[in-house]
């Protein structure tokens, strides 16, 4: 693929986020507290989401030593951030999952599709058309303001998601199947404070790389994330009240 190409795709992935940007606002994704019968075909939770997280873990590792750059910095720091993550969302994130939820084979196999494609377009962007210059000083490179802030933006917003997932998790005690509103954590300001949280990881991320394929990575995860917040925020408002929820925003603390 030369360089005009990867652009050219990356320019058709930024406008199809668009049309699912839109379209979320219409048609609620049914996981989660959204799905229903006629999605089709469901398996159970924990394996859906080892199936549709682990592309993107295999994809970037297989793309990362099929590129023969080994321990180059700083792209070898890039990659083990995103590995961190997916690592974590692919094999540990559904051990800790309570309850026996289903998940549609439809939202899994879009999931899928979605994160082989991401993982290659970053990838791409690190490994095979990196910006130009931009890390030729090698490890120097992580010590730079935008690098730093990255960085902390990354971490920062793990531990924002990662906190929030717990909440939910605790939200209830064994056998308990009642619903309830979470306000602990980032939940005390939104009530998608793990969507907060990963927007502003993969924010942290495209600021320390500087790549056009991660920050067109930011634009599908709120693409994905805003529309369902706001589903989620109305759902919220319905069955616990106006009152309960509060000034609370969606995803996005004091702005929507």
């Amino acid at each position: 693929m030369s360089l005009y190409q990867f652009h050219s795709f990356l320019w058709a992935m930024s406008g199809v986020a668009v049309i699912v940007f839109v379209s979320l606002y219409f048609v609620k994704a049914g996981y989660g507290m959204f799905r229903t019968a006629s999605w089709g075909l469901s398996l159970n939770n924990k394996l859906a989401w080892v199936l549709m997280e682990a592309p993107a873990f295999v994809g970037m590792l297989v793309c990362w030593l099929h590129s023969g750059a080994g321990m180059a910095a700083p792209q070898s720091a890039m990659a083990l951030l995103f590995l961190l993550h997916y690592f974590q969302r692919s094999f540990v994130f559904p051990l800790l999952m309570k309850g026996k939820s289903c998940m549609p084979v439809s939202i899994m196999g879009m999931g899928i599709v979605f994160n082989v494609l991401n993982a290659w377009l970053i990838a791409t962007g690190l490994f095979v058309y990196p910006p130009e210059g931009l890390y030729d000083g090698g490890w120097s490179f992580l010590l730079r303001p935008q690098s730093v802030l990255g960085i902390l933006l990354f971490f920062v917003g793990m531990g924002i998601n990662l906190h929030s997932d717990h909440v939910i998790r605790h939200l209830r005690k064994p056998g308990d199947t009642k619903h309830y509103l979470p306000a602990r954590g980032m939940y005390r300001y939104v009530t998608s404070g793990n969507y907060f949280g990963e927007l502003v990881e993969w924010t942290g991320f495209a600021v320390l790389t500087a790549s056009p394929a991660a920050w067109v990575f930011v634009w599908w995860t709120a693409a994905n994330l805003v529309p369902r917040a706001d589903a989620i925020h109305k759902r919220y408002r319905q069955e616990f009240g106006d009152e309960a929820v509060g000034r609370r925003k969606r995803i996005i603390p004091f702005i929507y």
